[in-house]
This record gives structure tokens, C-alpha cells and sequence, in this order.
């Protein structure tokens, strides 16, 4: 129970009715999880509006009301609050909920297109490694030391967020690295968490259904460095032609990483995962170490130990020599940067088989570009679904069909929506020596069909046809 004027302690509130000397025994969102006395925060979302359902959380139980729109009817007993913003609201009354718990950790971000997943995952590992106990916040997992739970999404809501910070606290976890969407950004999830360090990966295309431009989703990133504050470090790709503008109005400590310019972080560092973006990972996992002020000679030596992660350029290879890799590469950048890695890999007349798909109800301007480009760095490229969603998949596969080049060689494409069948056809077009990547899903253990999600894993399904 905590009392409500402690809650918004830090929160300009712009009008009130009602008490404000009042507990709290719990925060919510929805309208049906509320706790008797609870507050219910309004939040305005791209699908429905939070303002709508105050009625529903009054009937449920909430005796206090945090909104941004006028309101009509004021329920007597009820305490209803204005702010000017509703997402940044719920972010500090969150974290004062929780007790500020992001104050109690070194909370280190990673931001960027690709990466994240993996940056976050070797931190979390390398630090385990290093004897200290830590948390991890990501798109496929969330860890308290060695205990795993199933990610929702990237970056949870505030509340969820703070909860879990709060748990890893009660854990005794002295850090925790966290992916930062461009969407929890521009959705004020992080508002009022308080972070050590931020990691920036690199910028490509990606999300523009949501962002609508590449210049909104690259200064969603940005903001999250804009929010820094001068005793903490920011960490980014020199390389990335964004790299230094993501610097460019924090207060925080900067430093770079890379290999073709003069960086902070350019070193010689063994490592059993394989390719160039990879090489950028380990950097800015070396870097983000030294500037958490562990020895550089130790964070070298179990750098070379570090596991790859599941999904992220995982291979298997068969009996008779043919090589098949699952990767999550979901963007014209990262397909390309595993394809030119395969390319680097193969042999004599081996061939490289490409499968991959694009999701349905996300940025469609990413299709052709990405089907372009595998059928450019491909001996053979299969054209598949991959959560569709509630799009029709023949309509996604010929957005991406589109991309290939005029008079192109049908005899090195395939078309096949089922994904299950699209794996099957790959294996049995794949030769001793050949390379067959599996691109868009990683580690998913699903498809979304409509409203459906479904059991599919391409590991799973490519272990059952690849002997």
C-alpha cells in the first residue's frame, strides 16, 4: 500500500477532484485487473482509448482515475486526476510504486534496429560469469539471475516494468540489461527510470508502419540518449551513419565502438560467434563492460566462452555435409549482413538457399527490398509467410515478388506460402556442401495466422527434414 500523494509527487498535475490522502493498494492499466481502492490509469493507444473504460474500472473497483481528456461525469468517491500525458504519468507513479527500483541497479539500455537481443543476452551472460548476480529485460526472455520467463514484447509496459525491476532487486541483482524499443520510447514506457548507460546498435529500416518515417523511428532512438543523464555513459556504433548523431544532445559520457573508424572500443577480441555484425556485438559488449568498470583482461578472456544465442545465426548441420542456419534477420540490413557472412562461409559450387518471409500488418515498404536482395545473394531464394497476421499472405508475397529484378531467373525462385512446406522444399533442394538460411523468425516458436497464434519452429521444422 502506498499513499497517493507519494505517487505523484513527481508528476505536474493539472487539475484534481477528490482526495488525494488516500492508499493505494495497486496500479493498473486494465480496466478488469483492478484491486479494490486501486488507480486506473487512461492511457491512449493506437488501437483503443483508456478513457473509455473508466466507467468499467469504477464498476470494478478503482477509487482513483488518472486521465488526460476533460471528463463529464466525476463519480462521487472516486478521486480523478489530469495530467497533461498519461504514458509519462504511469511511468513515474510506477516507479515511485515500486520504490524506485531502477535507482537500486545499474540499468544499462540497448537500442538500435538490430542487435539488441543479443547485445542484452552475452551482457547478462558475461556478468553472470563475472560473479555478479543480474537481471535481463528482452524480446525473447526476461531473466532474474538464472530464472527465465517468457518476453511479451520487447519492452514491457511501465507497470510490468517496474514490477520486474522491483523483483530483481529483491534478488539482490546489482544490474540489469534491457532492449529499448523505438516504441516504448515513443510510448513513454521508460519514463522516470533511471539508467547507468545506454548501447546504440545501428539504424535501418524497420517499423515504418508505426513510425511512419525513417526520420521519427531514428529520433525515437535518439530520445532515448536525449534522456541520459551526465553521470551516466552512452556506447554507439561509430560505423552506423547514426552513430554520432544519437550522441549528439546527450548529457551523458560518450563513447564509441567500431572498426573502420577511430573509436573508444577497437580491439582484438576472440569470440566463438561468427560474422561481421557479430564482430560489432562483441565490441559493444566489451565496451559497455570496461565502462561498467570490470578488468578488461577478464572480460576478454570469458568473452571467448560466451554462448551464441538461440535464433541469432544458430546452425545444425546434416550427415552429408549441408549446413542449415535459423536467424531472426527481419530487415533488409540484418538479411543482408547474414547473407554476406554465409557468402564468406561457402566453398567451391556450394550453393546458398534462401527462405524467408514478411510479416503481415507491418511496414510494407520493406518486402521488395528484402526479396531483391536475397535473390541478388542467393543461388536460390524461397518466398514464404512469416506471421501474417491478419493480411492475406498471397497479398505479402507478391509485395515481395515486386522486388525482384525484371526477367529474373524463375528457375531460382519459389513461391510457397506454407511455411512448413516452403522448409520441406528448401531441404530437399539442398546438396551436400549447401548453405540454407532460414531468415525472419529465430527464435519464435509460433506463426500468427489471423488472430491465431500457432506452434511453428524453424529449428524444429528443420531438423524434421534435414537428416
Amino acid at each position: 500500500m502506498k499513499n497517493l500523494s507519494d505517487l505523484i509527487i513527481n508528476i505536474s498535475v493539472l487539475e484534481s477532484h477528490g482526495p488525494l490522502d488516500v492508499m493505494v493498494p495497486g496500479i493498473s492499466l486494465n480496466s478488469k485487473d483492478i484491486k479494490s481502492g486501486g488507480l486506473f490509469v487512461a492511457l491512449i493507444g493506437s488501437i483503443s482509448d483508456g478513457h473509455t473504460f473508466i466507467g468499467s474500472a469504477i464498476d470494478s473497483g478503482a477509487k482513483i482515475i488518472v486521465h488526460q481528456n476533460d471528463l463529464e461525469v466525476f463519480v462521487e468517491g472516486v478521486t480523478y486526476i489530469k495530467v497533461a500525458d498519461t504514458h509519462e504519468a504511469v511511468g513515474l507513479i510506477a516507479s515511485a510504486f515500486y520504490e524506485y527500483p531502477s535507482g537500486e541497479l545499474k540499468l544499462i539500455g540497448v537500442t538500435g534496429t538490430n542487435g539488441k537481443t543479443t547485445i542484452a543476452t552475452l551482457l547478462h551472460q558475461l556478468f553472470i560469469n563475472l560473479g555478479h548476480r543480474a537481471g535481463m529485460i528482452g524480446t525473447v526472455v526476461n531473466k532474474i539471475n538464472e530464472q527465465s520467463q517468457e518476453a511479451e514484447r520487447t519492452t514491457p509496459d511501465a507497470i510490468s516494468l517496474n514490477k520486474l525491476l522491483r523483483a530483481m532487486v529483491d534478488a539482490k541483482c546489482t544490474y540489469c540489461f534491457m532492449e529499448v524499443s523505438s516504441h516504448s520510447v515513443s510510448e513513454r514506457r521508460i519514463a522516470g527510470l533511471v539508467y547507468a548507460g545506454g548501447v546504440f546498435t545501428n539504424l535501418t529500416l524497420d517499423h515504418l508502419d508505426y513510425h511512419k518515417t525513417i526520420e521519427a523511428y531514428r529520433d525515437a532512438k535518439k530520445a532515448f540518449f536525449d534522456s541520459l543523464s551526465e553521470s551516466a555513459f552512452a556506447l554507439s556504433n561509430i560505423d552506423d551513419a547514426n552513430g554520432k548523431y544519437m550522441l549528439s544532445g546527450t548529457q551523458a559520457r560518450k563513447y564509441y565502438y567500431g572498426f573502420k573508424s577511430e573509436a573508444d572500443f577497437d580491439e582484438r577480441l576472440e569470440t566463438k560467434l561468427i560474422g561481421e555484425f557479430n564482430a560489432y556485438n562483441i565490441l559493444a559488449i566489451y565496451g559497455a563492460a570496461v565502462l561498467l568498470d570490470e578488468d578488461r583482461g577478464m572480460v576478454k578472456q570469458l568473452i571467448k566462452s560466451l554462448e551464441p544465442v538461440a535464433g541469432r545465426f544458430q546452425s545444425i548441420k546434416s550427415s552429408n555435409g549441408i549446413v542449415g542456419i535459423v536467424d531472426y534477420a527481419h530487415t533488409p540490413d540484418a538479411l543482408q549482413n547474414v547473407l554476406l557472412t554465409v557468402n564468406g562461409m561457402r566453398e567451391g559450387s556450394a550453393q546458398i538457399i534462401t527462405l524467408f518471409g514478411c510479416g503481415g500488418d507491418r511496414d510494407k515498404s520493406k518486402r521488395p527490398i528484402m526479396a531483391n536482395m536475397a535473390y541478388n545473394m542467393s543461388d536460390i531464394v524461397i518466398l514464404t509467410s512469416d506471421n501474417p497476421r491478419t493480411e492475406n499472405p498471397e497479398f505479402i508475397l507478391a509485395d515481395m515478388v515486386e522486388g525482384l529484378p525484371e526477367g529474373y531467373d524463375k528457375t531460382r525462385v519459389y513461391v510457397i506460402s506454407d511455411r512448413g512446406e516452403a522448409i520441406e522444399k528448401a531441404c530437399s533442394l539442398a546438396k551436400s556442401g549447401d548453405y540454407m538460411l532460414l531468415a525472419g523468425k529465430g527464435h519464435e516458436t509460433y506463426q500468427i495466422i489471423g488472430e491465431e497464434k500457432i506452434h511453428f519452429d524453424d529449428m524444429e521444422e528443420i531438423k524434421k527434414y534435414l537428416k
